[in-house]
């Protein structure tokens, strides 16, 4: 599972570093196969480590992720681009942690979600925008296709930066050097306070 790849800048040292999602025996890829034509964008990963992205400290107090880590842009993000694949093990979400702050769900209709507790990539240290931008988040998990070789392709999910909106309000994107974040979803913090104002696609639990 561990990949052979170069490790990004700051990767912690007790968990697996991926380049590909892991799927563990007796699931296999043919669950997360897609025929076209298909509505979900088809995108090509980046390069490994990733060049847009930095995982960097978080060191102001008032951060509440600080004293852990985050994602921050390494170059401008322009609006609807694809930053990053959400990496880590793929299990049946009747099988997820409660208590995980690294799961995502895949497809709630073939009962697959994504975890990177203990292995995954840049992905995983994406924080929640709350108490972090005031504006709301700059970036949203997306279903999208990976292409697997002859002719096939498989589902994934991606972080995007979020579009330029009909006002155009976002349309600077995410600049060089600020923190990509998007918002966990409503099951995220109904689970741990009992009160989630937001309603995403991906009910998703992570953490720095």
């Amino acid at each position: 599972m561990p990949s052979s790849v170069a490790l990004p800048k700051n990767w912690p040292k007790d968990t697996a570093f991926l380049n590909t999602l892991h799927i563990p025996a007796p699931l296999t890829s043919t669950s997360l196969d897609v025929s076209l034509p298909s509505t979900l964008p088809i995108i090509k990963p980046p390069p490994t480590p990733n060049p847009l992205v930095r995982i960097t400290p978080i060191t102001t107090p008032s951060h509440p992720a600080n004293g852990q880590n985050g994602l921050f842009a390494l170059r401008p993000l322009p609006p609807s681009s694809f930053i990053i694949l959400y990496l880590g093990t793929l299990h049946p979400s009747s099988t997820t942690d409660p208590t995980s702050n690294y799961d995502l769900s895949l497809d709630r209709e073939i009962d697959l979600s994504i975890d990177a507790t203990y292995c995954g990539n840049e992905a995983r240290f994406i924080n929640d925008y709350r108490g972090i931008r005031h504006e709301g988040p700059n970036a949203e998990f997306r279903d999208c296709l990976v292409e697997t070789g002859k002719g096939k392709f498989e589902r994934r999910i991606g972080v995007f930066v979020l579009s330029a909106g009909k006002a155009g309000k976002r349309s600077n994107g995410i600049p060089k050097g600020s923190e990509i974040v998007v918002s966990y979803g409503k099951g995220f913090w109904n689970a741990r306070t009992g009160d989630g104002d937001a309603d995403e696609d991906h009910d998703h639990a992570t953490g720095p």
